[in-house]
């Protein structure tokens, strides 16, 4: 089995620590983050290699990484894209795309974006990340029009949800649990893909709090595990990297 993690880490360089805890924990093959806060690649984690978008802005703000352990062969994607959004392909028995992707709350996203995304990824893919959606389908007590958009999305292009109806986000000002962090993948993964989540401190449910500063109490991430060998994709591999 291999491990994948996706976090909104808010911040690389002031969570260095917990991601250390979560490489040691899960010695995971990749780790998509979002809002990396980096305005240059001048960073490094012992034993991955960090392919990363920077956000464009007066101050480090959003951005989108993927850290791809050394000893697993993994190529960049090249994505023509205005979204903030990083892709590599990791080499297993067989050739998957894992796409780090963060859509931010206020600004306006282009439907004609996230299909071009997609066109660009090859298939089998997971796209993990901080989509700012809200929808019953992800378990949010109510919808707005980015969850709007993501429903169109997954459907329009035939995608399936990894997620159940756990909680991925707390609200500090509100106080409230949200369902903001999605895991999606082509069809042919789904089988492969059991999804969970877990605290920072590495405990089963997505509500199960993690108290690491005083400004940022509750921590969560993503964490799925997929079979190294995929028989159903072995007749649509492509050539290693």
């Amino acid at each position: 089995m291999a491990t994948l993690i996706s976090w909104n880490c808010r911040g690389f360089q002031n969570k260095s620590a917990e991601l250390r805890d979560l490489i040691n924990k899960h010695k995971p093959a990749c780790i998509a983050l979002q809002e990396t806060f980096l305005k240059a690649d001048k960073h490094s984690i012992r034993q991955y290699k960090i392919y990363s978008k920077h956000h464009i802005a007066d101050r480090a703000s959003g951005g989108v990484a993927i850290l791809s352990a050394t000893d697993i062969p993994t190529i960049p994607v090249t994505l023509n894209t205005n979204l903030q959004a990083v892709a590599i392909r990791i080499q297993t028995h067989s050739l998957i795309t894992v796409c780090s992707l963060y859509l931010p709350p206020s600004e306006r996203v282009s439907q004609t974006d996230l299909n071009n995304l997609i066109h660009q990824l090859p298939s089998p893919f997971i796209i993990s990340g901080d989509l700012n959606g809200h929808s019953s389908l992800w378990g949010s007590s109510d919808s707005n029009s980015r969850g709007l958009q993501i429903e169109q999305f997954i459907a329009d292009h035939n995608l399936c949800l990894l997620n159940s109806d756990e909680k991925t986000h707390f609200h500090l000002p509100t106080r409230t649990f949200h369902s903001v962090d999605l895991a999606i993948c082509s069809p042919p993964l789904l089988p492969f893909l059991p999804l969970r989540g877990t605290s920072s401190l590495d405990v089963t449910g997505f509500t199960t709090p993690r108290y690491p500063s005083v400004l940022s109490p509750f921590e969560f991430c993503l964490l799925f595990e997929f079979q190294l060998f995929l028989p159903s994709l072995e007749g649509r591999r492509g050539s290693s990297p």
